[in-house]
């Protein structure tokens, strides 16, 4: 394979003027210029663009880590950050880590070994107090309310979130009302559950750890969630799924288990995604697409900046 002492000798130049051709840089004459490209083409150099990232101290590369990549709700996440990323012509490293601590740590390795510029968690496992030890190798941008943290954050308050769309139902006459959530120990579930606590005390009603409803992800989910309540002796009469595909699966079972929504079981979802809209879901909207996109321009800003997104109850047909 060529190296960069064989072009320069093709082209009949020293080795600092094909340095400069290859970095785009100026004070190179025309018929120089002419000539290392002519010797790349003919002795097909390939440039080391470890070598070149290294030398500029850049690699234009982002690193995006989530724990699934086939839930809408982290993808519509990465669609906002790359179509952000395309504009500003950088790409993106996608560490899929299924909540694995090791794997999160890998991602803060690259940043550390300078094999991208950046790192945005979208959700984690891993420590704050460790994530926040690699913010000297670059910027680290969470997707979660980092209170007290140095690092940049883009946050919904899922504290508020949770309060509102349980008004909603309280308003409409529940009072026993469960919800789904996939694990309990995550930043933004730590504040669903303790608004779930705090609301129904509150209103003065009892809490039933089994109208919490672990694991819960997919539509599969929704109907294990109804299987789960027909050995209640009393059964909840709403749910509060905390994703639009388990809220679809709820509905999309209902008759199975000869319940009628909303006359029987409400449902509201979280996200609105495609799925809710087509179904007519009562959902909390969060703008994922758009809360990508912030979370890119922290990234490549220069500034620690803390940003905070609304969501919004939209009304329709499952309460």
């Amino acid at each position: 394979m060529a190296n960069i002492r064989d072009v320069a000798k093709a082209a009949g130049v020293s080795v600092t003027t094909v340095s400069r051709v290859l970095n785009n840089q100026p004070y190179v004459k025309e018929e120089k210029e002419a000539a290392v490209k002519k010797a790349i083409k003919e002795t097909g150099y390939i440039p080391n663009i470890n070598a070149v990232n290294l030398k500029k101290g850049k690699t234009n590369l982002i690193g995006v880590v989530l724990p699934f990549l086939d839930q809408p709700y982290f993808s519509n996440l990465v669609q906002g950050i790359s179509q952000a990323a395309s504009v500003h012509q950088y790409k993106l490293v996608l560490y899929q880590t299924g909540y694995h601590e090791h794997q999160e740590k890998e991602a803060l390795e690259m940043l550390k070994l300078k094999q991208i510029d950046s790192l945005i968690i979208c959700s984690r496992k891993i420590s704050l107090d460790i994530v926040e030890s690699y913010q000297q190798y670059g910027n680290i941008v969470l997707f979660e309310d980092g209170e007290q943290t140095s690092l940049s954050y883009t946050f919904i308050d899922h504290y508020a979130c949770f309060i509102k769309a349980l008004e909603y139902l309280y308003e409409h006459g529940h009072r026993e009302i469960g919800f789904s959530i996939n694990r309990l120990e995550g930043t933004n579930s730590r504040q669903r559950e303790q608004a779930y606590r705090d609301f129904l005390k509150l209103k003065g009603l009892p809490y039933n750890e089994k109208y919490i409803f672990k694991k819960c992800l997919n539509i599969e989910d929704g109907e294990r969630i109804l299987k789960e309540m027909g050995t209640f002796q009393k059964r909840p009469t709403a749910i509060l799924a905390t994703g639009d595909q388990v809220a679809a699966g709820i509905i999309t079972s209902s008759s199975k288990y000869q319940l009628k929504i909303p006359e029987d079981l409400a449902v509201i979802g979280f996200d609105d995604q495609p799925i809710a809209r087509a179904m007519s879901i009562t959902t909390v909207d969060i703008p994922l697409y758009s809360i990508g996109q912030l979370l890119f321009e922290q990234a490549v800003s220069e500034k620690v900046s803390h940003k905070e997104v609304s969501a919004e109850l939209i009304e329709r047909s499952t309460v």
